[in-house]
């Protein structure tokens, strides 16, 4: 319905209250008594453009979840100035070309630096056609279908499951899981890999865009709700499980049906994993588990555990890995009260007396630590991309923001101690993500059995340093923000929910101590007799 503004000028009255937003004509009287700032705000801008009022206090989203529901018509001829959609033709652009997206452009332009170089038209030699159709494909899904409900979700603790269902189904669950990447799994994929990418040419990189793209809603727990336990606890499966395991697991869970979670951390030992207690005491047939997992990702819904239990003596030489169902009698799972991550299902699971058949054993006796070690690099890999893009949702937030709030007579921009703070944000996430593709290309283009020790350090190193990134960050753009990043949704919502989300980086997955000794003394195992003594 088409509406000229002289018409919505009569509907200005408590009892026919209508506005108009971005060309966009509402009915808001039956909302006036729910608004936050209470009935006058809005009963002031009756009948008129309020377009200038929302932009300043709402965000993008808000949009999306409320305003659309009370859209009752379009101002006729309503001049939009915003700047207008750049189309790409993905045919056209080579690997090496500028790379502009539509999306970037659809309101004032693209924010600088809230996006990687090469999606900022740059050239870059790790991307071609098909990473820029991923990239847009997944966007627009998360844009639509995510990001404007992720305060909803965060809030009520739950992320709904037909969302894992449609990640599912556009085969974003294949592409975040790691399945993408190994050929043997393709024929057990229940969907095709986002925009009907071919097994043979996806690449680590179409992963990375994936991670990346789905982490632009500004939600870890949302982020790992989808593929916190599954990009962690599968791939030891699709690896090392049996052929009757994988395919009764495997397809199971890329199909978003099915739940896995990794449970490696105890109540006394997370990063020492070497003296993990938890035991599997071999009684014939069948081993039987006793011991406690802690702060277990997706735990406390998921369908299966791959456990880390102790099958031999001390240390990292007598540990295994097991497939528990969690159906099986002796398995209990509880949600556990942390401070950020809600809705990914933090818990704390207890094995008493729990019958686990031979069958359920991953790989070989006394070979988990191995297939740990193993499986570190891809977990590390998939925080480092999470991390550094949720500082880059830091930077963005906090650019916009900049832009449109005014103290002291000018824009916050305009002060030279906001554009400093900037400054150190932006050459923090250009510095990330640059090493970020550096260590992506040698996964590329190594051959898989050198990766683990050439890279093992190197990306023990780039977690500490994106983690680090993601916390400064988190810490200016709260401070940019002010009071609006002390409360809950809002203008300031994804940065007061990412400053509470740091520490669950900064820690899981090898904690930022660890990870920078890791590093140095991987490196110094490389230093020959001949070339210590330099």
């Amino acid at each position: 319905m088409k509406y000229t503004p002289e018409q919505v000028a009569t509907h200005n009255s408590l009892n026919d209250c209508w506005i108009i937003v971005q060309g966009k004509v509402f009915d808001i009287t039956n909302f006036l008594s729910e608004h936050p700032g209470g009935k006058k705000v809005l009963v002031k801008v009756a009948g008129k453009d309020a377009t200038k009022q929302f932009k300043q206090f709402h965000n993008d989203a808000i949009m999306e979840r409320m305003g659309l529901p009370m859209q009752i018509g379009v101002v006729e001829s309503y001049n939009d100035k915003k700047v207008p959609k750049k189309v790409v033709d993905v045919s056209a652009t080579s690997s090496t070309a500028a790379t502009p997206f539509t999306e970037l452009a659809r309101n004032t332009g693209a924010v600088p630096y809230g996006d990687p170089s090469w999606c900022q038209e740059w050239n870059s030699p790790y991307y071609k056609e098909s990473h820029i159709k991923l990239r847009n494909y997944v966007r627009q899904f998360v844009d639509k279908e995510i990001t404007p409900f992720c305060h909803e979700w965060s809030e009520a603790k739950k992320i709904p499951s037909h969302i894992i269902k449609r990640c599912a189904e556009v085969g974003l669950l294949n592409a975040l899981s790691g399945a993408g990447t190994i050929p043997a799994m393709s024929s057990l994929m229940p969907y095709p890999l986002p925009t009907d990418i071919q097994p043979k040419d996806f690449d680590i990189f179409h992963e990375a865009v994936c991670i990346d793209e789905l982490s632009r809603c500004g939600s870890g727990g949302l982020i790992w709700a989808v593929e916190g336990g599954l990009s962690i606890a599968l791939p030891p499966v699709m690896n090392f499980g049996s052929p009757e395991m994988i395919k009764k697991v495997v397809p199971a869970c890329l199909s978003g049906d099915k739940y896995i979670a990794l449970a490696i951390t105890e109540p006394s030992a997370g990063s020492d994993v070497a003296n993990l207690s938890t035991s599997a005491k071999d009684m014939g047939d069948h081993f039987l588990v006793n011991g406690q997992k802690k702060w277990i990702t997706q735990g406390a819904y998921a369908d299966y555990y791959v456990v880390v239990c102790r099958t031999g003596g001390e240390g990292m030489n007598g540990m295994s890995l097991l497939l528990i169902d969690r159906a099986t009698p002796g398995v209990e799972a509880r949600y556990m009260d942390v401070q950020g991550m809600w809705g990914s299902g933090t818990a704390y699971i207890v094995f008493e007396d729990v019958k686990v058949p031979k069958e359920n054993l991953i790989g070989k006796l006394n070979q988990g630590f191995k297939y740990i070690m193993h499986n570190f690099n891809h977990e590390r890999l998939s925080i480092i991309i999470q991390a550094n893009r949720l500082a880059r949702v830091c930077v963005e937030e906090s650019f916009k923001y900049s832009i449109k709030r005014k103290t002291f007579g000018k824009r916050l921009i305009d002060h030279a101690v906001i554009r400093n703070k900037f400054g150190h944000m932006i050459r923090h996430c250009e510095a990330t993500h640059a090493w970020l593709e550096s260590v992506l290309y040698q996964i590329q283009t190594l051959p898989k059995e050198t990766q683990a020790s050439r890279l093992g350090g190197p990306i023990a190193l780039l977690k500490a340093q994106s983690t680090q990134t993601f916390e400064y960050c988190a810490r200016e753009a709260s401070q940019i923000f002010g009071g609006l990043s002390y409360t809950r949704g809002g203008q300031g919502e994804k940065v007061e929910r990412l400053y509470r989300e740091v520490r669950a980086y900064a820690i899981p997955g090898g904690s930022e101590e660890i990870m920078l000794d890791l590093g140095v003394r991987q490196a110094l195992k490389k230093v020959t007799v001949g070339q210590a003594k330099l």
